[in-house]
């Protein structure tokens, strides 16, 4: 006769096991009513992390997961919960971040009857989540957390389980089950390479344009090896989520313009372009005319089939890059391949016309107190370690930054991938508390941070030693070169009264606020000496002009 389900273990009690399996022990929440089941009397041995906006749970889990490259455990309110994180959950699918995200439910026995709280949320993440799983009965509840970080680890992103509150109670039979214990994704590539060989074998001049899924070590070596190899350049992917070459080597030839035109110009006389770790090519206005010059082929490696998909390639492969570039590297075609003597003269860094322009200025400027985005990064530039960690959200001077401030090492760059606000604060803090060994630095506009800036709250209460660089320009600056673009007037205020310092103090942060150059190169070295000190987050709040020009 088989034994009924233990009177002692409950649905919750499976969770929680599956949590350890999983490696998910740290929980980030904003809960309500529909997660007090869940969460009171939580065993010892799972932590509990608090954030005051769910977009800041989420964007904390997102940097979590992203450093961890392991899914995150994430626990939203219901309707208003969920609904509060979509935007943030979109970032997260886009950024790659993997994590579970359990949103409660109302009670299952009254839903039919829509009470209070009721949510309709199968839809409302949109497509956004990898998977939304509505477990039918309580009992699969643990067996549906237990794919989600299967599929989350496996495809790297978010996916949501929602759970009626009446389920974590219920009686939990440990034999039926419904999901596998491990499950192990193949990391090599069986595909044909002969034609990805012979295409780079047959291309006179080659050009690297490398992107966010290429971050990571064995990425970095194997592109950095075939790069030599071939004498090819080596772009970033326009607005990339991180970097996927080291941009200080000597290949390194700056951050791909995100206008076709401009795109084009800086491609001429390339025969092939070849995408690893994005897609091919991603813009952001939209422009007449080709992507890439006319006669020039490309062929893209990604993990991500969906990046295939839509890339007008002559040949793309689907596989992890690192893989697929290390087999190149020892392919019979290529080995006998010497670099061209026209390609072997190495490119110059380019900075770009918004870097070229801004770095005019600062020298114009250079006598005078008014500080400008250049001041702030060519000091960050000076004092920061090779193995920072640095979270941009500052728009209208994101292409100043990563010219003067070049990831050196895997995960040196992280950005929003979406394009939304409100990541970097979060994520910075979520990055941190994974990576404590890592300085992780934070540069934020005024109006960017105040998506997310409860988030400062956590880092406080956790002590989080993240350094929150705040550029005060009083204003959305690339909302107003915008409006310039097409000769428009903006509806929309100035607002040189906001301090995002005072509203950090009020969080529980150190703050300091910096107005003439020598308090910013002070307080900039000072803060980068005690990166890897406990003391809590240190928010900077630095007054800048506004960027004058944006070119994306």
């Amino acid at each position: 006769m088989t034994p009924g389900p233990s009177s002692t273990t409950t649905v919750r009690d499976a969770t929680y096991d599956v949590m350890r399996r999983q490696d998910m022990t740290t929980i980030f929440s904003n809960p309500g009513s529909t997660e007090v089941a869940f969460l009171v009397d939580l065993p010892d041995d799972l932590d509990f992390v608090l954030a005051l906006h769910e977009g800041s749970v989420v964007g904390m889990a997102s940097g979590w997961a992203i450093a961890r490259r392991e899914p995150a455990f994430v626990l939203l309110h219901t309707t208003a919960g969920l609904g509060n994180a979509v935007g943030a959950i979109a970032t997260a699918r886009v950024n790659r971040a993997p994590m579970v995200i359990v949103v409660g439910q109302q009670d299952r026995r009254h839903l039919a009857l829509e009470p209070f709280l009721a949510g309709r949320l199968d839809g409302l993440a949109g497509e956004y989540p990898l998977d939304v799983l509505s477990p039918v009965r309580a009992q699969d509840v643990p067996s549906a957390v237990e794919r989600a970080a299967h599929r989350a680890r496996t495809d790297q992103g978010p996916v949501l389980v929602i759970v009626p509150m009446d389920d974590w109670e219920a009686p939990y039979d440990p034999a039926d089950v419904s999901a596998a214990r491990e499950v192990q994704a193949s990391r090599s590539a069986p595909v044909d390479l002969d034609p990805l060989a012979a295409l780079v074998a047959s291309s006179g001049r080659t050009a690297i344009l490398a992107g966010a899924g290429n971050d990571d070590a064995e990425g970095w070596r194997s592109l950095t090896s075939l790069a030599e190899r071939l004498g090819a350049p080596v772009w970033q992917e326009p607005f990339g989520a991180r970097a996927g070459f080291p941009q200080d080597h000597p290949l390194f030839a700056g951050h791909l313009p995100a206008e076709r035109a401009r795109a084009r110009e800086v491609l001429e006389g390339i025969e092939l372009l070849l995408v690893v770790g994005a897609a091919a090519i991603r813009q952001y206005p939209y422009a007449e005319g080709r992507l890439v010059p006319e006669g020039t082929r490309i062929a893209v490696i990604t993990a991500d089939p969906q990046e295939a998909y839509r890339s007008p390639a002559d040949l793309a492969v689907i596989a992890t890059p690192s893989v697929v570039v290390e087999a190149l590297l020892n392919h019979p075609v290529l080995a006998a391949v010497s670099v061209p003597p026209h390609t072997q003269a190495v490119p110059a860094l380019s900075a770009g016309p918004v870097a070229g322009h801004a770095l005019h200025v600062a020298h114009l400027v250079a006598h005078h107190d008014a500080l400008t985005a250049t001041d702030v990064f060519r000091t960050l530039a000076d004092v920061l370690p090779r193995h920072t960690v640095l979270v941009e959200e500052s728009p209208s001077s994101r292409g100043l930054l990563q010219a003067m401030l070049p990831a050196r090492e895997p995960l040196g760059f992280v950005s929003a991938a979406m394009g939304g606000l409100g990541f970097a604060m979060p994520a910075s803090i979520g990055l941190k508390m994974a990576m404590p060994e890592r300085p992780v630095v934070a540069v934020i506009g005024d109006g960017s941070a105040m998506y997310a800036i409860q988030s400062l709250w956590t880092a406080a209460r956790e002590d989080i030693g993240v350094l929150c660089v705040v550029m005060a320009n009083g204003g959305y600056a690339v909302m107003d070169r915008l409006a310039e673009r097409v000769d428009g007037k903006p509806p929309w205020p100035s607002f040189p009264e906001l301090s995002v310092g005072r509203v950090a103090e009020a969080l529980g942060c150190r703050v300091v606020r910096v107005e003439d150059h020598t308090r910013l190169e002070s307080t900039l070295a000072a803060a980068a000496e005690r990166l890897d000190e406990p003391g809590g987050p240190l928010v900077v709040e630095v007054t800048v002009a506004q960027d004058s020009h944006f070119a994306p």
